[in-house]
């Protein structure tokens, strides 16, 4: 496997963080290239020499969010509810700028039905509709309203500030995904 070059990785954390600061502090449309590379330090050519334009650094930063809490579900495929849900609750917190940004701020309204989405396709392998508690339910109905209101929680989570802890909010959260799924 080819190694990258760490001063590129620098240079594209610089990129992303001056742009999710950007985003806190004012809307997407107004955000320019220039902002981008003035906040971060750089030369305007160098962000055009790793992304095509905001769009594409948008859409590489929300995609990059996304793969990594798959992967991060999918790690936790054995674990119980709650241990699962500390750790999501964990990277939310360890990444707090990008998902208030995206969440609690409205940076993004695209991120939130793609976090959604993303959700549900996790919470679709936890249903089972032929026994217990969910016997005979719609598994489409169960896993939209569990996703959209772990979503919802989250973004509340954001918006007040993380008013608990990350494994106080997931023992909660988990008890009740427990109810239901």
């Amino acid at each position: 496997m080819a190694t990258v070059d760490r001063r590129i990785v620098r240079t594209q954390e610089a990129i992303k963080k001056a742009f999710l600061e950007l985003m806190s502090e004012k809307s997407f449309d107004s955000i320019t290239i220039q902002d981008i590379s003035d906040r971060a330090n750089i030369n305007r050519a160098t962000v055009y020499l790793h992304y095509l334009d905001k769009f594409d650094l948008l859409d590489k930063i929300m995609e990059e969010h996304i793969n990594n809490m798959s992967n991060l579900c999918e790690s936790e495929t054995e674990m119980d509810w709650i241990e699962s849900t500390v750790h999501c609750i964990e990277y939310l917190e360890s990444n707090y700028l990008f998902f208030a940004t995206m969440l609690a701020s409205g940076g993004a309204p695209y991120f939130r039905s793609r976090f959604v989405q993303h959700n549900i396709e996790e919470f679709k392998k936890d249903v089972d509709i032929t026994k217990g508690k969910n016997f005979d339910q719609s598994e489409d109905v169960i896993v939209e309203f569990v996703a959209n209101a772990y979503v919802g929680v989250v973004e509340w989570w954001l918006k007040n500030g993380m008013p608990y802890s990350p494994r106080v909010l997931a023992e909660q959260v988990g008890r009740l995904l427990d109810r239901i799924l």
